[in-house]
């Protein structure tokens, strides 16, 4: 009796840890979850003449106990296996909320405090937008944040996007999503 107890007892503590997770959010002022991103979020160069300005993120309600937050931006539908890194922003503080627009140009000075930029497949850190190639579906570009229970990955300069989302992985509480989408 006891163990069906505890066992009742350890599926609500999930249960709960679940929903709390659940309340986990990331938002954009500046796209809707499913929608189109802006010409101005657009990358310049590879025959794209967007801005290559990050969009502005928001988010609420992380996992409790989170010490820093990783985001990772993704486009899956990339003509390769891998897909594509588009961003990549570890060390955000725990008590950061929001990025505002052009946060992933490095030299803008917009990341929170202390959080590092990591090079992405476009070969730099920062953001680089959306280039698809023409004529295709919209492709996806999924915006994860997660929530880690560690201030600081132990990540070298220089790292791979590889390594990073395996780190990532290892130290998660949570994640919220986002995805907005871009055709040319």
């Amino acid at each position: 009796m006891q163990r069906a107890g505890a066992l009742a007892c350890f599926s609500g503590l999930l249960v709960l840890a679940s929903a709390a997770a659940a309340d986990f959010r990331l938002t954009s002022p500046e796209f809707d979850d499913g929608g189109m991103l802006a010409e101005h979020h657009v990358f310049a160069g590879f025959g794209c003449s967007g801005d290559n300005r990050s969009p502005a993120l928001e988010w609420s309600d992380p996992p409790e106990g989170t010490a820093s937050f990783a985001l990772l931006v993704h486009d899956p539908d990339a003509p390769i296996a891998s897909g594509w890194w588009h961003w990549v922003l570890i060390d955000i503080p725990a008590e950061a909320r929001a990025l505002p627009a052009n946060a992933g140009a490095p030299d803008a000075g917009l990341a929170p405090e202390g959080s590092r930029e990591i090079v992405t497949d476009f070969g730099v850190p920062g953001w680089g937008g959306p280039c698809p190639p023409e004529g295709r579906d919209p492709h996806r570009y999924n915006f994860t944040l997660v929530a880690l229970d560690t201030e600081r990955l132990d990540i070298a300069e220089g790292a791979s996007t590889a390594l990073v989302a395996f780190l990532v992985e290892g130290a998660k509480l949570g994640e919220a999503r986002l995805t907005g989408l871009y055709q040319r």
